[in-house]
């Protein structure tokens, strides 16, 4: 099983492939597994990553097994998958790691705590990594399915302060990763002004998400000094997809 957190901190740059099992028929998976193949050996010259993941799960998760589905992907691949749970139930011993996600953009307690305590009984014997990780949503010019599912508002991205202090916030509750969401299908992704002052003012690594669309908007968020990028929508509509 991978070190995950340690391959993340040692990596210059982890790209990972958000996929959601809603959006996906479980019977798709093995031909989905060897398409992405290709896809990730164009994306690994392009930007010369060190470490691919695929990160799973989504805001809902209605009429899915997720364990099964899990399990599906693992069988067919053999690259980490981490879920990223929108709830305590997309749970599964499938994967390799969990992040441990607090919306602490938000007021909800529901994200903050909640979800997180009801996930804790079920953890207590796992053997997934589960690192801890600060999500902040940042306003993509849309609402998105996280924005209604927890009924909370995104960060504006002109209010830098508020995004850094959130950020360095989330460094000193002891999470692990600091995740800039966009959220999934964003008109516009995460600044890289605020992606760089972000960086400048924490100590641990940042993954950016949502509205990443081309190889330059990648490249600029790694070159802006995000450790991991996160690619969803763009390689979910077309599985060829190299920017």
């Amino acid at each position: 099983m991978p070190d995950i957190l340690k391959t993340i901190e040692q990596s210059n740059r982890s790209l990972s492939i958000l996929i959601d099992p809603e959006k996906m028929e479980i019977d798709a998976i093995p031909a989905f597994a060897k398409a992405i193949i290709f896809t990730i050996h164009n994306l690994k010259g392009k930007l010369q990553i060190d470490q691919f993941y695929f990160f799973v799960g989504g805001s809902t998760m209605e009429n899915v097994n997720f364990d099964k589905w899990v399990k599906e992907l693992r069988e067919n691949c053999n690259i980490p998958i981490v879920i990223f749970p929108g709830s305590h139930h997309q749970l599964s011993e499938n994967a390799d790691g969990l992040l441990f996600l607090n919306l602490i953009s938000g007021r909800n307690s529901d994200f903050l705590i909640e979800q997180q305590v009801h996930a804790a009984n079920k953890l207590k014997k796992t053997k997934l990594e589960v690192v801890p990780t600060g999500y902040i949503l940042i306003d993509g010019g849309k609402e998105t399915a996280v924005q209604r599912i927890s009924q909370t508002l995104p960060l504006p991205q002109r209010d830098m302060d508020s995004i850094v202090n959130h950020a360095y916030a989330a460094q000193l509750m002891g999470n692990r990763l600091v995740y800039l969401e966009a959220g999934s299908g964003a008109l516009k992704s995460v600044s890289t002004e605020i992606v760089r002052e972000v960086t400048q003012q924490i100590d641990i690594p940042l993954i950016v998400g949502g509205g990443l669309q081309t190889i330059k908007d990648i490249q600029c968020i790694y070159d802006a000094g995000a450790q991991m990028a996160v690619v969803g929508t763009a390689i979910e509509k077309n599985i060829k997809w190299n920017g």
